[in-house]
């Protein structure tokens, strides 16, 4: 009879220096807290790629306002001024709808009774060439005429700006939403709403469309959104 003792169990492999081997590493597998980290990192290099050409736009404007030959021509409004829940206006066809159901897309709003004397007739022609200059990128943006009473429109205004939005809205509280320089009204001015529905930008009476038409551009090429 063999007077030799039972095998003990199989021990751990050790390395020449008495330290257990690492495991071995499994194809395909994070392997260890330096690849789990790695990982993190990596979905967060994406996330702020996605949300730079937003961040790019908002910060330029809203933070740097550059000077020189890039300041804006328009008037920042700060604090923003969000389209108001409750303002509702009239359509075309004669039905109610919230006016922050536009969002979307930017915004050119022009503010004038239902006549429409020369100084609107000349806003409604700025905007639809500010618009068409933009080429491409002009669906991106709508013209909206906020007329200040329920007053027939003229069949010429009609058909020279058909993609003109004109809806009906209370001229008071337009007002509290929508401000002006001093001495003026906002029938004086065209304003820029961006496609969150933030108020974003005033442009002066009398304006000059070339400048108009460049802070537009830069905001469509700059930012991502609507």
């Amino acid at each position: 009879m063999s007077t030799q003792s039972p095998r003990s169990p199989r021990s751990p492999r050790s390395s020449a220096d008495g330290k257990p081997a690492a495991s071995k590493a499994i194809p395909g597998q994070p392997n260890g807290k330096g690849s789990w980290e790695r990982g993190r990192w990596i979905l967060l290099l994406l996330a702020l790629i996605c949300a730079a050409p937003i961040a790019v736009s908002y910060f330029t404007y809203y933070v740097i306002k550059p000077n020189g030959g890039s300041t804006s021509y328009g008037t920042l409004v700060e604090p923003q001024r969000p389209i108001p829940d409750g303002l509702t206006v009239t359509g075309e066809d004669g039905k109610p709808l919230a006016l922050a159901s536009l969002r979307g897309r930017w915004l050119m709003i022009s503010v004038d009774g239902s006549a429409c004397d020369k100084a609107c007739v000349t806003k409604l022609y700025f905007m639809r060439q500010i618009r068409a200059a933009q080429g491409p990128e002009r669906e991106r943006v709508v013209e909206v005429w906020l007329r200040t009473d329920a007053g027939k429109v003229s069949n010429v205004i009609q058909t020279a700006y058909p993609d003109t939005q004109m809806l009906v809205a209370d001229p008071a509280r337009l007002a509290t939403w929508l401000p002006a320089d001093a001495g003026t009204s906002t029938t004086d001015h065209l304003y820029l709403v961006d496609p969150n529905g933030n108020l974003m930008m005033r442009f002066p009476k009398d304006p000059n469309p070339s400048k108009i038409k460049g802070d537009v551009t830069r905001l469509l090429k700059w930012s991502s959104i609507g």
